[in-house]
């Protein structure tokens, strides 16, 4: 599959992710989409970020912030449904909120 291909089957899934926020009481704010390689650099020089092989890099990936209630929150509790449905949506979707090594919460990917 191109990777053009995979843009679009991510993109769709980014919609479907956002409606399924809304429809569940979380209100979404977009974060980091697509990075340059010296932006991805950077972050990984601040310890935001651990690896050049970011999909931020490949417009795979994209971090949200989450509104409940007007509060700003991070916390895997409070947005694990929103992971469990991101993962369901199609077999190459991952939520940094699931990973162990390096927990990040606003990250929705689609592996290449």
């Amino acid at each position: 599959m191109k990777l053009s291909e995979k843009q679009a089957i991510f993109s769709k899934n980014i919609s479907y992710l956002i409606q399924y926020a809304n429809k569940i009481g979380i209100d979404l704010t977009f974060g980091h989409a697509w990075r340059s390689p010296e932006e991805q650099k950077r972050l990984i020089n601040e310890g935001k970020s651990q690896t050049m092989k970011s999909k931020h890099l490949q417009r795979l990936a994209v971090d949200f912030n989450f509104f409940i209630d007007g509060n700003l929150t991070y916390k895997k509790e409070d947005v694990q449904r929103l992971g469990d449905y991101w993962e369901g949506l199609h077999p190459d979707n991952r939520w940094g909120g699931n990973w162990t090594t390096f927990v990040d919460t606003p990250h929705f990917e689609m592996i290449p």
